[in-house]
């Protein structure tokens, strides 16, 4: 069962309902790892959730822009962009967007026998800090995996999938030291082969070329130059083609609607949006998707 209310502009979440969540308590591979609830709020403001009466799941926030806070117990912390936490199950709670601020989090409602070995040690924030061995952009695409196989069915093969996902997306929070030496990097990565991880690294957010300018340390001028030079295509372009990859692949595999698209490639505007998809693909979002439908 999906639950939808008005709340934040291009949010997306899934709230299952007792009698899957039974399912997923009752199957003997599920049991171990599952979760109840899974969302993603971008640019969220006015933001807040209190708890008096603990719930029995554990409840991770990762956020990826923005900041917020939370408050276990006596205890209260402040969260900035790239930075999780994980509330332990049982205990009192509440969690915000700080004053005058935004913040774009995915967040999941998970338990089971095994659930307390992922939340060891992340009731204090977590950094994930980008850099040129970073995975962000590929934990994300775990997260959009578990949103829509459960989008798509809730059924117990889908429950056993969506679970193991869950252990996969977990790990590569709690052991993120191997998450990331998982995978092969080379070891000379030059400028430019560096900038564009940083910008799939961040293509959902509203990252200006200055930033990549300032993450890379080079300046604007020698920067721009070795960039035309080895991809034949200015750096506002690339990114906004890396963008547009995206959202096509969102249009291709997702039902979601086309304000939902526009926050996950870090664009508000849907008409530029529109504008800027029909300049690099050919066609509208609309009849792309059209298109490629089944």
């Amino acid at each position: 069962m999906i639950k939808k209310k008005d709340g934040f502009i291009g949010e997306r979440f899934i709230v299952l309902s007792p009698m899957v969540v039974e399912m997923e308590a009752n199957d003997p591979l599920v049991s171990n790892l599952y979760l109840t609830d899974i969302g993603y709020y971008p640019r969220a403001t006015n933001h807040y959730r209190c708890r008096q009466q603990a719930i029995d799941q554990y409840v991770l926030i990762y956020c990826v822009d923005g900041s917020g806070w939370y408050r276990v117990g006596e205890e209260q912390y402040t969260v900035r962009k790239n930075q999780f936490f994980i509330l332990p199950a049982g205990c009192p709670h509440a969690y915000g967007v700080a004053q005058g601020s935004e913040w774009t989090i995915y967040w999941i409602h998970f338990q089971g026998e095994l659930a307390h070995f992922y939340a060891e040690g992340a009731q204090k924030p977590q950094e994930i800090n980008i850099s040129t061995v970073s995975r962000v952009s590929e934990r994300n695409n775990i997260f959009e995996e578990i949103f829509h196989t459960l989008e798509q069915s809730q059924n117990i093969e889908s429950l056993r999938y969506a679970s193991s996902l869950l252990h996969h997306y977990l790990a590569s929070m709690r052991y993120l030291k191997q998450f990331r030496q998982a995978k092969k990097i080379e070891e000379n990565v030059n400028v430019v082969e560096a900038a564009i991880h940083y910008m799939k690294e961040n293509v959902e957010r509203r990252v200006t070329i200055q930033e990549v300018i300032n993450y890379i340390g080079y300046s604007p001028t020698r920067f721009h130059t070795l960039f035309k030079k080895q991809t034949g295509s200015t750096p506002l372009s690339y990114f906004n083609q890396l963008k547009m990859q995206w959202a096509c692949k969102l249009l291709r595999e997702t039902d979601m609607k086309m304000n939902q698209i526009c926050f996950k490639i870090g664009i508000e505007d849907s008409l530029y949006f529109s504008r800027l998809f029909s300049k690099n693909v050919g066609m509208s979002p609309r009849e792309y998707r059209r298109r490629h439908s089944d």
